[in-house]
């Protein structure tokens, strides 16, 4: 078995997290979702089987705590049109029902728990605002489409 070497950086881990992982999930928000669920609740570490075995336990840990910063404040800064895209890339592309994933996201709100630990907490504030606003018009965009479809019909 080949052992880690000792003299990887974060950034050659991250590179290959972004490589091997990151590139084959559609979205920033599913990459945000996906990087927030290798964290544990209980201790705020991250934690990558793969990324581990190639890589040192702390360094892929580094490595996605790093990339969770990232896609979080790339999200964040994006415009709520952008975002409303995500979202709507991130709810298509579920295996769930469109209208089942918009009203459990507008009720339990589980995108809180993609917030990375230590970040600007007016910055959280704004990327929940966001999503709530999001998430309302694509709630709303589907009803306007029901009701479209429900009225077209003579």
């Amino acid at each position: 078995m080949d052992v880690p070497d000792k003299t990887v950086t974060v950034e050659e881990a991250y590179d290959d997290l972004l490589r091997r992982s990151l590139s084959k999930i559609g979205g920033d928000l599913a990459r945000l979702i996906y990087l927030a669920s290798t964290r544990d609740y209980n201790t705020g570490k991250y934690h990558h089987d793969g990324l581990a075995a190639r890589f040192r336990a702390e360094i892929a840990c580094q490595a996605l705590e790093l990339a969770h910063r990232q896609t979080f404040y790339r999200i964040a800064a994006c415009s709520l049109e952008q975002l409303v895209a995500e979202v709507e890339l991130y709810v298509s592309s579920s295996q769930q029902s469109r209208d089942e994933i918009l009203q459990v996201w507008q009720k339990l709100e589980p995108y809180r728990v993609a917030l990375p630990l230590g970040v600007n907490v007016a910055t959280a504030q704004l990327f929940v605002s966001n999503i709530k606003l999001a998430l309302a018009i694509l709630r709303r965009r589907q009803e306007q489409k029901a009701m479209g479809a429900s009225g077209s019909s003579p």
